[in-house]
């Protein structure tokens, strides 16, 4: 099933839900480096990193909910999706509450900071994995046709003409 919202051929949700992804991720790897350091410098940069990660997975979330809407009801892929979303926005909400917390001393975040931070990594990749579902399982996002000689999304020819082309060939 092709995602509703594409550009240059491409599902957006797809395109932008690395940023977050990253950019939390790189977060917590900051509180440990600061951590470990005992360099508020680094936990600076985590609360930095979550601020950023927060609005990137806010621009990438409707997307990704304009995708889920086209997926049929009734079916794996719907309720796999579902799940992924109620799992993204738990995520983050768990980074926005750990950005709050910081907010007075970025530089020493208290145990609770982390501990939701860190907890909204864990889930991310659960969430991530879903996502995985979604496209991997499920075709979703992934253009009718796709194969492994398809031309450039940006060629405007379809990918579905060369997989057809190359049942013609093989029999």
């Amino acid at each position: 099933m092709e995602a509703r919202a594409r550009l240059f051929g491409h599902p957006i949700h797809q395109m932008l839900i690395v940023f977050p992804l990253g950019l939390l991720a790189t977060a917590i790897i900051f509180d440990i480096v600061a951590l470990v350091s005992n360099n508020g410098y680094w936990a600076e940069l985590a609360y930095w990193m979550i601020l950023a990660g927060i609005i990137g997975g806010v621009v990438a979330a409707p997307f990704g909910f304009m995708d889920w809407m086209k997926i049929p009801g009734g079916t794996r892929a719907k309720h796999v999706g579902i799940l992924h979303a109620r799992g993204n926005v738990a995520v983050l909400l768990l980074f926005i509450v750990s950005w709050w917390l910081r907010r007075d001393d970025p530089r020493a975040p208290e145990a609770l900071a982390l501990a939701l931070a860190w907890g909204g990594g864990a889930l991310s990749l659960f969430t991530a994995w879903l996502g995985g579902e979604l496209v991997d399982r499920h075709g979703i996002g992934v253009a009718e046709g796709a194969n492994v000689d398809a031309p450039s999304s940006l060629s405007g020819r379809s990918a579905r003409a060369t997989s057809d082309l190359r049942v013609r060939r093989q029999t």
